[in-house]
């Protein structure tokens, strides 16, 4: 039977992996939107006008299902992590309200305008309202990363009698690790855009939608997936060399070195065995994981030996790592072989459309993997190096925690199937739609 503490971290890992889906999508995915409408407005494009519509609909229902899933995320501080709060809520209070005052009450407020009021203001009005929702989304990322930040590479307090106390609030905004963490992460958003937006388009055109609206999200997303994903990779590599300065036992984890070693592996494959502090099956490149992390062969890893009892479990952090990374080769081989196609042929090939529709939800695994990387890699800490996350549990009994986790997680089934089925609802009818307007027959006539 598992007890509280294990069911506590199940439930918000359920909850965490199925609110981020949405965030991650809706902060590039408004980027998109306002470029789509600056195009209208700039070129007079009907087109663009209907990419915009079509994908602010979509815009949201994710946005509903982030905000709603992100309450009852919050609200886990209290029930299940009272700890938490009572030990650093001086810091992670303000820096949620500042979240809640600078961020999301301005995406609520234009929202509405975004969504109900382009036949109700003025063009030049609805395209800032746009805007303005699309600044807020990104500041809302700023302010919960630079929290999550904080807690990877906490800066900027001191503890008096088990209670952390800002004294430095820049260091604790801007602590080590928060450009990187923060950057990763809106790479990340731009890359789930990019390639929901261009699955969905492939989707169309697979399904018989030819109209220049599709041919214009399509070029859109995948040229941008093209741009993002090498300046991923590039910010990734500085991201992991941040953790191993202020995280070694993470970076161990990732990359199974259980002994300090120099010219240390990269592990392509591996069991890691925790019993035997081996990698058993292990297919790997020589002192490949001493010249990513320290641009030397015979650079030093620490390794897992060092950090007894105080370092996460390997196994899934050591997965998710590549996980996250096999999905970015595949975006990069992706995007830009379709870019390819589409500046020589106009358009990809059925084979590469088809494989653009099977990455439509690529971005939602890698960041997900990506996150679980994080945050299981940040264990047995809830603030690295401060306070422990079996600390600040809450002491209900483990019944009425397991009957919640397994409520929230029916609920969370019942809606991503909603929100799928709703999706391709709506790339169906657009299909339909498109197909009306091109076919003469269907149209009295008229092409």
């Amino acid at each position: 039977m598992l007890d509280v503490f294990m069911l506590s971290r199940i439930q918000f890992a359920a909850n965490i992996t199925f609110h981020i889906l949405f965030p991650t999508i809706t902060i590039a995915l408004c980027w998109l939107l306002l470029f789509f409408k600056l195009r209208y407005n700039r070129t007079g494009d009907d087109a663009w006008l209907k990419a915009y519509r079509f994908w602010v609909k979509i815009f949201a229902l994710s946005f509903a299902l982030g905000v709603v899933s992100g309450i009852t995320m919050s609200f886990q501080f209290g029930t299940n992590w009272p700890g938490y709060m009572e030990t650093v809520g001086n810091i992670a209070g303000p820096l949620l309200g500042y979240e809640v005052l600078t961020a999301f009450f301005l995406e609520a407020t234009f929202l509405g305008i975004m969504l109900y009021g382009s036949k109700r203001v003025s063009n030049r009005v609805h395209t800032l309202a746009t805007a303005l929702v699309a600044v807020g989304t990104s500041m809302s990322a700023f302010w919960i990363l630079s929290l999550n930040s904080w807690m990877q590479t906490p800066a900027g307090f001191e503890m008096r009698d088990g209670v952390a106390y800002p004294v430095d609030w820049w260091a604790i905004i801007f602590n080590p690790s928060m450009p990187y963490r923060v950057g990763h992460m809106l790479l990340a958003s731009g890359l789930t855009a990019s390639f929901f937006v261009a699955g969905v388009s492939a989707y169309r055109r697979l399904k018989g939608d030819h109209s220049r609206e599709v041919t214009l999200s399509l070029k859109t997303a995948v040229y941008l997936a093209a741009l993002l994903i090498p300046l991923q990779i590039f910010m990734g590599d500085m991201h992991g060399l941040n953790t191993l300065e202020h995280q070694p036992a993470k970076i161990a984890a990732m990359e199974g070195v259980w002994h300090t070693e120099k010219g240390a592996p990269l592990q392509l494959f591996a069991l890691p065995n925790e019993k035997t502090q081996t990698n058993d099956f292990s297919i790997a490149i020589p002192r490949g994981a001493s010249w990513i992390l320290t641009h030397s062969g015979d650079g030093e890893i620490r390794g897992l030996n060092e950090f007894a009892g105080e370092h996460p479990p390997v196994a899934p952090v050591f997965w998710a790592f590549r996980v996250m990374v096999g999905i970015g080769l595949l975006m990069l081989l992706m995007s830009w072989v379709n870019s390819w196609q589409l500046w020589r042929r106009g358009e990809p090939s059925k084979f590469w459309l088809t494989g653009l529709v099977a990455m439509t939800f690529s971005g939602w695994v890698a960041t997900v993997a990506g996150w679980y990387v994080t945050e299981i890699g940040r264990q047995p800490f809830m603030v690295y190096g401060v306070v422990k996350t079996a600390d600040l549990v809450t002491t209900t009994p483990a019944a009425h925690v397991l009957f919640t986790a397994i409520a929230y997680v029916l609920v969370y089934v019942g809606l991503i199937i909603a929100f799928l089925h709703t999706l391709f609802y709506l790339a169906r009818k657009a299909v339909k739609n498109a197909v009306k307007d091109l076919d003469p027959e269907m149209t009295g006539g008229k092409a």
